[in-house]
């Protein structure tokens, strides 16, 4: 499964930790368009972060590992919490990643190919790195 990552320019901190998503099988041999593959990745994210809302909502047993992560967090969850879910859009969320790298605020490295259209055919293989890259705007430019 390809990785992911993201990293922006000037920071040495990564913005998230890395994870692997499944792809479905090609038949082109795995080519996809950056776009099909953006899709792909938000739609997943969409989803996951969805699930993670529905198991805060769940009581769950804390072991002492968990007690102490949230001790060192300042901050012990068990979960159960009341909170209001929030509705997120797959459709918006493809929408506004596509536009933001249309308007220039991320661009996206294949197996050190940068990507810079969209509709770019690019080659992904069961190994590959996927890496995010958040540009940075300077001030007053």
């Amino acid at each position: 499964m390809p990785t992911i990552s993201a990293k922006s320019l000037g920071n040495k901190r990564p913005l998230f930790a890395e994870f692997s998503i499944a792809l479905p099988r090609r038949n082109d041999g795995g080519e996809w368009l950056l776009r099909e593959l953006i899709d792909h990745i938000v739609r997943g994210e969409v989803a996951a972060f969805q699930e993670r809302q529905q198991a805060r909502m769940l009581v769950r047993t804390l072991t002492a590992r968990d007690i102490a992560a949230g001790e060192a967090h300042g901050r012990i969850i068990s979960g159960g919490s009341e909170f209001e879910p929030q509705a997120v859009d797959a459709n918006v969320a493809v929408e506004t990643a596509l536009q933001a790298f249309e308007d220039g605020m991320y661009l996206v490295v294949v197996d050190e190919q940068t990507c810079r259209e969209l509709d770019a055919r690019i080659s992904v293989l069961p190994d590959s790195r996927i890496t995010f890259i958040r540009l940075t705007l300077l001030a007053g430019g």
